[in-house]
């Protein structure tokens, strides 16, 4: 597994990049010729970057680190965590309904003259 570091938007490619490119070099090649989101996507790096986000979720909501002593006691502590983080993020997302759905699919079909 390679660490993925994405190039600054003003990232030039090396002087070695057309005999022996680098990864960062054929990072820069690929956004270039892709564009960065393309590139996100296949580098996995938006898992990443949505990992990282909820780490810091965990570490400004629950803590730095587990308070329990005993390892089973952090594993209950480290589930607790996880539902209140999921929770959390359950309430914060847009509900939609279905029906509201139907009728924006409805209006956009048949639109009124």
């Amino acid at each position: 597994m390679e660490v993925i570091i994405p190039p600054p938007k003003t990232a030039v490619a090396s002087t070695q990049s057309v005999l022996v490119p680098s990864v960062r070099d054929r990072h820069i090649a690929e956004i270039q010729t892709k564009g960065r989101m393309a590139w996100q996507k296949s580098t996995g790096y938006n898992k990443r970057s949505r990992a990282e986000t909820q780490i810091g979720r965990w570490k400004a909501v629950i803590g730095p680190k587990l308070k329990a002593r005993h390892f089973d006691n952090q594993k209950t502590e480290a589930k607790i965590g996880v539902r209140v983080l999921n929770r959390m993020t359950e309430l914060g997302r847009a509900q939609v309904r279905a029906h509201c759905m139907k009728n924006a699919v409805d209006r956009v079909a048949s639109p009124k003259v």
